[in-house]
């Protein structure tokens, strides 16, 4: 009883500033709160609200990386120019089949991706930003300096688990965020994707059950689908993540062997699921004993005040394995990941032997030496502010362009929108036509085992806002109007 009254109050405490957002968000769709109208401060708002100033805070910080506000330096929140323009939020909880699904989904995400990789391409299906954000002149001369530097003997000291400097710098990020991680539990790898893998291979064999997301991201479907492992899509919100209820009714029917998330802007949804029920999350899962294998590659590209905690940061049993990496924040082409596995450390590192022995060195040298220096603090500064600044604007196009009824989701972090359409649309007739224009989306049913997600869209803000891509909004709006 004791555990039922701790996650309802845990429950409670996360929707309650999320009310607060939504109450305001309204004022300000409506015009009762125009542009450059000043909110409450935090102290009137705790006063007249009888709620704590985390609350208020957490409302604010959602509602800034919603572009529905912004902070002025010792004056307060403002709201934004332009925020009715943007188009009405996406938030529909997903309803798939409560069902295990045998995965086949390469051959349409093949296609998909294949489609968008000419440079020509207008990039809106893109997994990554524009490649111009990105230090790369500075990467080079690291790695030409690291190359000049190199001591022999590194070439084959730490191989498998990965180059001891580079993981002395991860450790230290954790410790930045009140997480203390040994060097030791740390296994670099080759991207996330490796790491992700060898967690997934860790803990399952072919037949097994993995939960996820619906709709999820597609590299988590063909990574079943080549391990020969059944699916069961939860449903999942747009802005809170998966559904906790739901998801314990999955394990009680299914038994799974994992659950594959991502709890920080999720790709496609951008979804950030709060703190307290992050440590709901991993309470339940370590209740039933079934690992999580979270995806964090875009926890550093947060719009707040601080970045999210991670789930990992709530485990207390090893249950969590944690992977990220530099690729979406940092180095795209370098492929430098990590795993920080909890208790399946030795399997994963043993997994790591077999299947490529160890990372390249001199870019793990490289890159140690860029965080020891503050240069990877710096860069995530000014990419924060672009990103944010690009959604905005990329949104309010969407929003003027895209047909009535269309709703899209406001992340807090990263640099996707998931743009739900009015029903008739048809997304996988919209990506085949918009190719003939020379752009590329990513459409809804490569997000699903089940081919769902049939209206929906993921689309990159990631690239500079230009006529290009403005007209390339215009023309999906017009494709999504009548396909």
């Amino acid at each position: 009883m004791k555990k039922l009254q701790q996650n309802g109050s845990q429950k409670e405490a996360f929707k309650r500033y999320e009310a607060l957002a939504a109450e305001l968000a309204a004022a300000i769709h409506s015009g009762e709160l125009r542009a450059g109208d000043k909110l409450p401060s935090v102290r009137q708002t705790v006063a007249n609200r009888g709620v704590s100033a985390s609350t208020v805070f957490q409302a604010y910080y959602l509602l800034e990386g919603q572009g529905l506000i912004r902070a002025r330096d010792r004056s307060g929140y403002y709201v934004s120019h332009g925020a009715r323009l943007l188009p009405p939020e996406a938030d529909t909880l997903s309803q798939p089949l409560d069902e295990a699904a045998v995965v086949d989904i390469s051959d349409t995400v093949f296609k998909v991706l294949e489609s968008a990789m000419a440079r020509e391409i207008t990039p809106l299906g893109s997994a990554f930003p524009s490649p111009l954000l990105f230090p790369l002149d500075r990467l080079g001369r690291a790695v030409g300096d690291a190359a000049r530097r190199l001591d022999p003997w590194s070439t084959v000291d730490d191989l498998t688990p990965g180059h001891a400097d580079l993981r002395r710098q991860i450790a230290l990020r954790y410790l930045a965020g009140g997480l203390h991680v040994h060097p030791d539990e740390i296994v670099v790898t080759n991207g996330a994707l490796e790491a992700l893998n060898l967690c997934l291979a860790a803990v399952t064999r072919p037949g097994d059950t993995v939960l996820i997301e619906a709709p999820t991201f597609y590299a988590a479907l063909q990574s079943l689908e080549e391990r020969q492992l059944e699916a069961v899509e939860v449903p999942t919100h747009p802005r809170e993540g998966i559904q906790l209820d739901a998801l314990e009714r999955a394990i009680q029917r299914h038994r799974p062997k994992a659950c594959w998330l991502m709890t920080t802007f999720q790709n496609p949804l951008g979804s950030l699921m709060p703190d307290a029920k992050k440590q709901a999350l991993v309470e339940l899962l370590s209740r039933h004993g079934v690992p999580l294998i979270e995806d964090d590659v875009y926890g550093e590209l947060y719009f707040g005040a601080r970045r999210p905690s991670l789930a990992k940061s709530f485990d207390k049993t090893g249950i969590v394995m944690h992977c990220s990496s530099f690729s979406k924040s940092l180095a795209p082409g370098y492929r430098v990941g990590w795993a920080l596995p909890g208790r399946y450390v030795r399997e994963v590192a043993r997994r790591k032997l077999t299947a490529s022995l160890a990372c390249p060195i001199p870019t793990q040298m490289a890159l140690a030496r860029y965080l020891e220096k503050g240069g990877y603090d710096r860069h995530l500064r000014r990419l924060r502010k672009v990103l944010q600044a690009r959604q905005i604007v990329f949104a309010q196009a969407v929003g003027h362009y895209f047909p009535s009824g269309t709703r899209a989701t406001r992340p807090a972090g990263g640099y996707f929108l998931w743009v739900e359409m009015p029903e008739h649309a048809n997304a996988l007739e919209i990506h085949r036509q918009a190719l003939s224009y020379g752009i590329s989306v990513a459409p809804g049913p490569i997000f699903s085992a089940k081919r769902g997600f049939t209206n929906c869209l993921r689309l990159n803000y990631g690239h500079a806002w230009d006529a290009r891509l403005e007209s390339a909004v215009e023309t999906l709006g017009r494709l999504a109007a009548i396909a």
